[in-house]
C-alpha cells in the first residue's frame, strides 16, 4: 500500500493528538451532528446522533459526553459497546468541508446526574456515552467537497426516493401498511423527537 500512496504529508501526521486541543473543541461545539462507530460480535455499526450544535459535551480535554436520545430502540451501537468499547466518532458542521475525527473507548451511564445535563423540554435521555479520547484529527474537506455536501444546487427532494412506509411496506412483504405508515409519520416524529 505504501508503494502506491507514498508516505503521508508531515501535516497529516502532526494533526494527530490524543486529547481534545481547544481547536478541535471548537469543532466538538460546533457541531450538530456525529456518527458513531461501533464493533460487536455480530459486526461493525455506524449510527447517526444529531442535536443542537454543542449536543456532545466536553467533561475536559479527554472526555466527551454524548446523550443517547430516543431511537428506533434497536440499540446495536450501546450493544457493541458493551462488548467492544472502541467507538469512533465523525463530527460534521453543516457548511464546513474538514470534519473531526476522534477514536476512543466509551462507557455507557445512566447517573442520574450526567442525564440531567442533557435535558430538552424536561426529557432525558435514556443513557449517555462517556467517552474517553485516545486520538483526534480533523480530516480534510475533498471528500465533502467532492460530495457537494452543503451545495443546496444539488439537494434533491425526498420525493425523488421511495417513502419510509413505500420501503416497509415492500420489506415487510405488505405486513406494514406503507401509505398508513408515511400518514402517521410526521406526527410521531414531532411527538417522539425528545
Amino acid at each position: 500500500m505504501e508503494a502506491l500512496y507514498g508516505t503521508p504529508a508531515a501535516a497529516s501526521i502532526r494533526k494527530e493528538i490524543d486529547y481534545l486541543h481547544p481547536h478541535y473543541q471548537a469543532f466538538v461545539k460546533a457541531a450538530p451532528f456525529v456518527a458513531l462507530a461501533t464493533q460487536g460480535p455480530d459486526g461493525l455499526d455506524v449510527s447517526p446522533r444529531g442535536d443542537p450544535a454543542g449536543f456532545v459535551h466536553l467533561h475536559d480535554d479527554r472526555t466527551l459526553l454524548l446523550p443517547d436520545r430516543r431511537g428506533n430502540s434497536r440499540i446495536d451501537s450501546l450493544r457493541n459497546i458493551v462488548h467492544d468499547p472502541r467507538v469512533a466518532l465523525l463530527f460534521l458542521i453543516p457548511g464546513v468541508g474538514e470534519t473531526l475525527r476522534v477514536n476512543g473507548r466509551a462507557v455507557i451511564t445512566t447517573d442520574p446526574g450526567l442525564l440531567a445535563r442533557f435535558a430538552v423540554a424536561g426529557k432525558l435521555p435514556l443513557s449517555v456515552l462517556v467517552v474517553h479520547v485516545e486520538k483526534v484529527f480533523f480530516q480534510c474537506s475533498r471528500a465533502v467537497l467532492r460530495a457537494r455536501l452543503w451545495d443546496p444546487a444539488v439537494q434533491i427532494a425526498r420525493t425523488a426516493l421511495p417513502s419510509t412506509g413505500t420501503i416497509l411496506q415492500d420489506l415487510s412483504q405488505a405486513e406494514i401498511d406503507g401509505k398508513a405508515y408515511d400518514a402517521a409519520l410526521p406526527g410521531r416524529v414531532k411527538a417522539t423527537m425528545y
